[in-house]
C-alpha cells in the first residue's frame, strides 16, 4: 500500500527489489500521483525495473493520447483545447456543426471529469441551451446554458490540465470492449454493458435497470473479438509505438484499450473507436492474463 505519509519507507523498500510493478488510481480521494511517480522515477533511475514507469503513462496513459493517435485506425475527430480561452472559443461552434460531443478532463477514472453534451435550442451566441450529463454514477441530465457549462469546466483547465473534445458514439448501448494487453500482445478481453452517458430511466440513477452490467471476460482467443485483436496487435499497438515514441521495453506489462462499437462498415462488420487507455490502475484481468504477465515480468527482469 502507498502513502505520501509512509513514502520514505516505500521507498527503502522498493530499492531491495529488481523490479516494482505499479497500480495506483491517478487521482482518488483528493490525491494525485505526483509524489508517487517523482519516487518511482528516482528508484528506476537507480536501476529497477518499474512497470508501468511514469513517464510511459504520461505517453499513453492520460486522456491527451486520444488526441496524439487519432489519425490511427482507432481515431475518430478528437480536438484538444489547452486553455479556457481556446475553448470557449472553438467548443460551442463544433458543438453547432457536429451533433453531441463527449468531453474529458486531461487525467481521471471512473468517469470524473467526462461529460456528454448536446445542444438543445439554438438561440445567439452564448445564450444556447445544452443538455450534459456526467459520466460519475448516479448522474443524472441537465439542462442548462452553454455559457454556464462552459465556465464550470474551467476547473479542469488548472494546472497542466487540458479537454478532450470526441464525438458521442451512438452504438453506446451495445457496450464497452475492454482489451487486456501485456505489452503488446492482447491477452484477454472484457465486455460490459456500461450505463455511464446513458440517460437514466424514469425510475432514477439508482434504480436496477440503471446499474451497469458485469464486465464478462473472454480469453485472447474470444472469436467475437478476434478482428479487434488482429488490428491491436498488427497495426494500432505498432503505430501507437512509433507515434508516442515507446520502447518495447517500456511497455507496460499491463494495460488495457477501452473500444466503444464505431459505425458498421459497408459490409456491416463493426468498426471500433478508442474510448480510453487504462494503465495506472488495471483490474480486475482475465484468468488467462496473470500466466502472460509473470513469463513476461521474468523475461523483463532477467533482461534488467
Amino acid at each position: 500500500m502507498y502513502d505520501e505519509e509512509t513514502a520514505d519507507d516505500v521507498r527503502s523498500q522498493l530499492l531491495n527489489g529488481d523490479g516494482v510493478l505499479v497500480w495506483v488510481d491517478p487521482i482518488a480521494n483528493g490525491k494525485n500521483r505526483l509524489a508517487l511517480d517523482d519516487l518511482l522515477r528516482s528508484v528506476a533511475q537507480q536501476g529497477a525495473w518499474v512497470s508501468a514507469h511514469p513517464d510511459t503513462i504520461l505517453k499513453m496513459g492520460t486522456k491527451q493520447v486520444l488526441y496524439d493517435t487519432k489519425h490511427l485506425g482507432w481515431g475518430t475527430d478528437v480536438r484538444l483545447y489547452r486553455t479556457i480561452t481556446a475553448f470557449r472559443e472553438q467548443f460551442p461552434a463544433c458543438l453547432r456543426s457536429s451533433g453531441p460531443r463527449v468531453l474529458k478532463q486531461y487525467r481521471g477514472n471512473g468517469g470524473n471529469g467526462v461529460w456528454k453534451i448536446e445542444l438543445l435550442a439554438l438561440a445567439s451566441a452564448g445564450t444556447e441551451t445544452v443538455r450534459v450529463l456526467h459520466a460519475l454514477r448516479g448522474s443524472t441530465p441537465e439542462d442548462l446554458s452553454l455559457d454556464r457549462f462552459l465556465a464550470r469546466c474551467e476547473t479542469y483547465f488548472a494546472g497542466d490540465g487540458i479537454i478532450i473534445d470526441q464525438p458521442y458514439q451512438a452504438r453506446l448501448p451495445d457496450g464497452m470492449i475492454r482489451c487486456y494487453v501485456a505489452a503488446d500482445k492482447v491477452v484477454g478481453f472484457g465486455h460490459q454493458l456500461i450505463k455511464a452517458l446513458i440517460p437514466p430511466p424514469p425510475e432514477g440513477p439508482d434504480a436496477p435497470q440503471a446499474q451497469p452490467g458485469p464486465r464478462i471476460m473472454h480469453g485472447p482467443d474470444a472469436v467475437a473479438f478476434q478482428g479487434l485483436r488482429e488490428k491491436m496487435e498488427s497495426e494500432w499497438i505498432p503505430q501507437m509505438m512509433q507515434t508516442l515514441d515507446i520502447e518495447p521495453c517500456l511497455l507496460p506489462i499491463i494495460w488495457d484499450a477501452d473500444f466503444l462499437y464505431g459505425p458498421r462498415d459497408s459490409s456491416g462488420a463493426d468498426t471500433y473507436v478508442l474510448c480510453e487507455i487504462n494503465v495506472s490502475s488495471v483490474f480486475p484481468i482475465p484468468d488467462e492474463a496473470p500466466v502472460e504477465i509473470a513469463k513476461l515480468a521474468k523475461k523483463r527482469l532477467q533482461a534488467a
